[in-house]
């Protein structure tokens, strides 16, 4: 029988969904495992490092504090030795005060006894002659010492030795140390001292001083030194010579030594301390250090209640941070933020982007952005010290320029609001940035068109009427014409009539009316042409081109000249070059382009503080063609000049500095002269004043007939 008979309704489970099912069970269960080992295993390693940095604080606190106490010993000897070289230094001037003109014997005792009761650490004093020989001695009152019969006597004692130094030294000499014994059945070590005396540069005897080396110690160390520790003279191997100081024992010596150099012998000063045992802790330091410890231990354990939980807020953090991330990144608006010193903490990179630097060139930068142009540094430092002192309302948007980094300046609207912090705290400003330079290149290009439908319904409407002022004046014009040619024709019959019976003086007045009648027919007419010329160029017609020499334009323009520079005080001035070809040109519009140059010229001079009142009509070969088949006309005036503000708009249609002005002369005549392929331009004027310039073709060489 099968293990897993199959149910009675329905077919038997498939093997592999079950064996796939235990398969994701054990891979859980080793996962979890897995984790739940390694979390308890950095748990125990952290405990681990705990209590090592425990025991390692404690060891160290230990040598640092047996460390302490070493130096202080150090020190210690090293005073103790200080002291004892000064003491005796002291005893070697009382010595050489004792021995100074000493005669007597008696008196010499005297004061050897009482030099003797004042320094303690010295048991006896001897007067020897040269050859050794005991003069006198004198004894301490407090120490009873056994001096051996014959001892001293003998060339090879210490104190023999010693004046032996002495002698070859010329100075005081110090024997090494023996074994003296006292009267109780003790004994002290002992160290002579032998002085040369001299009287007259001459050698006369020694004066010999025992010291006890425990007297020494007693008297020329100090009394607290030897309170806090041994204080003993040793042998180079350890011996111990004589010591003094408290005999406290502990679990831990410590011990210093100084060598005491004297002439003639060197001693070992040794220097004993017995530290206590360390309790559980030996200082407050790591005390402090272990209950800290203690307390890091006792936080982690609390802390590890809230670890998943904080995990699953800084996942949720990370998931926040990087969607920020991910929007500030998209944005095409540029973000800028500053402390509310001006230092800038942030920037997007749609705002690196638009500048063209890094974050990192830009972020701290305070004084000057390096986006800022170098002419408006100033303005934009006193617009921020504006903005950081509250002067100016923050969401109010205004238009800037910024610099890119390759130089190139762009227009910006930027949007600035205070950033406030979680806890509504003021730290800052906030600012938002629009690159709108494709914006203000629409915006230039509707005024453009703007202007330029406007400029069109003006010039359709200025076309309008001059082909209906045309229209209108045509008729006037052939009315005078035709007045003023049949009163030449009356004046022609009545001078032929009677005129030879008049007398001259009326025969001179009809011939002056005959001119003048002649003349206001050929203005008549000519006004016709100009007419015709207007209507013709607003219309766009073919403009009838003809040869016409130059001098004859100047002919024809300068009585209307003449006439307004009488009126305003001008002198005017002709200088036409010889030889010049004559022009291919429409003669009636180019001198209205003539006159209408002068006459600005002449009013241009109209001015109370201008004296010299000059016009400088000048023709000749235009020096910036090629060849000869060009000619230029320059009108010179000294007026006041043009501002640059002027000198930029001179040629815009309908703009004028004359209230009485249209704005439209300058205009036209420019177009006129290009018209005809040339070019109208102007510049400054030495002394003073403008001079306007324009060129003109000449007619070609025609061949001469043969």
């Amino acid at each position: 029988m099968s293990p897993n008979p199959p149910p009675v309704d329905g077919p038997a489970l498939p093997p592999r969904p079950v064996a796939a099912l235990t398969a994701i069970m054990a891979r859980w269960r080793w996962c979890h495992w897995h984790s739940t080992w390694r979390r308890w295993s950095l748990w125990t390693l952290l405990v681990g490092l705990v209590a090592s940095m425990l025991v390692t604080l404690v060891w160290l606190a230990g040598r640092y504090e047996a460390s302490v106490v070493q130096s202080q010993l150090e020190r210690d000897a090293a005073d103790a030795v200080v002291d004892i070289r000064a003491g005796l230094a002291r005893n070697l001037q009382s010595l050489l005060a004792l021995q100074t003109g000493l005669l007597a014997m008696s008196e010499w005792q005297v004061q050897g006894q009482a030099l003797l009761r004042d320094r303690r650490e010295l048991v006896r004093l001897e007067w020897r002659a040269s050859d050794l020989r005991l003069y006198g001695h004198a004894e301490s009152p407090f120490v009873f010492l056994q001096w051996p019969q014959g001892q001293r006597e003998d060339s090879h004692s210490d104190m023999a030795l010693a004046c032996a130094n002495a002698r070859r030294m010329n100075g005081p000499a110090y024997s090494s140390s023996y074994f003296l014994p006292h009267g109780d059945g003790l004994g002290s070590e002992v160290i002579e001292l032998c002085l040369p005396l001299t009287s007259a540069g001459q050698e006369v005897g020694y004066l010999v001083a025992t010291y006890r080396l425990q007297a020494v110690l007693a008297e020329l160390v100090g009394h607290s030194l030897a309170r806090r520790q041994e204080v003993s003279f040793t042998e180079a191997d350890g011996t111990r010579l004589a010591m003094v100081g408290a005999a406290r024992r502990g679990s831990r010596a410590f011990t210093a030594q100084q060598l005491l150099d004297l002439p003639g012998n060197t001693l070992v000063l040794r220097m004993d301390r017995w530290h206590t045992p360390p309790s559980v802790f030996p200082n407050v330091l790591t005390a402090l250090v272990t209950a800290m410890s203690i307390a890091l231990v006792t936080v982690l354990v609390v802390l590890v209640r809230d670890n998943r939980r904080r995990l699953r807020a800084e996942s949720d953090l990370g998931d926040a941070l990087a969607f920020r991330k991910a929007m500030e990144d998209s944005l095409i608006t540029g973000l800028r933020a500053r402390d509310l010193q001006g230092r800038i903490t942030y920037v997007n990179p749609a705002f690196c982007e638009m500048v063209g630097f890094e974050a990192q060139e830009l972020l701290g930068q305070s004084i000057s952005a390096p986006y800022w142009p170098p002419e408006l540094v100033e303005e934009y430092r006193q617009r921020q010290a504006g903005r950081s002192a509250g002067l100016i309302p923050p969401r109010e948007g205004f238009e800037s320029v910024f610099m890119h980094k390759d130089g190139r300046r762009f227009p910006v609207l930027i949007i600035e609001a205070p950033l406030i912090n979680a806890v509504g705290k003021h730290t800052g400003w906030m600012s938002a940035f629009l690159d709108i330079s494709e914006q203000k290149r629409v915006e230039e290009i509707s005024r453009a068109s703007q202007e330029r439908l406007q400029a069109t319904a003006r010039l359709a409407t200025v076309g309008e009427m001059a082909s209906l002022l045309s229209h209108e004046l045509n008729q006037p014009l052939a009315a005078i014409a035709s007045y003023a040619n049949g009163s030449l024709n009356l004046l022609q019959s009545v001078q032929t009539e009677v005129g030879a019976t008049l007398p001259p003086q009326a025969q001179n007045d009809l011939q002056d009316i005959h001119m003048a009648m002649q003349r206001i027919a050929n203005q008549a007419e000519r006004a016709g042409r100009v007419i015709k010329s207007v209507h013709d160029f607003v219309r766009r017609r073919d403009q009838s081109r003809e040869r016409v020499a130059a001098q004859t334009v100047l002919d024809a323009v300068l009585p209307l000249v003449q006439l307004q520079a009488r009126k305003l005080g001008v002198r005017v001035q002709v200088d036409v070059e010889p030889g010049l070809r004559p022009l291919w040109c429409d003669r009636t519009m180019v001198e209205q382009v003539l006159l209408n140059l002068t006459r600005n010229a002449m009013q241009a001079m109209d001015a109370p503080d201008i004296e010299t009142r000059v016009l400088l009509l000048r023709v000749g070969h235009a020096p910036d063609r090629a060849g000869s088949s060009w000619l230029e006309f320059a009108v010179a005036d000294m007026g006041v000049g043009l501002s640059d503000e002027v000198a930029q708009r001179l040629f815009t249609p309908f703009f004028t500095t004359r209230p009485e002005g249209m704005g439209l002369g300058l205009s036209l005549c420019r177009t006129v002269v290009e018209q005809h392929g040339g070019a109208l331009a102007f510049a400054p004027n030495q002394p003073r004043g403008t001079v306007f310039t324009f060129t003109l073709p000449t007619a070609a060489i025609e061949p001469e007939s043969t």
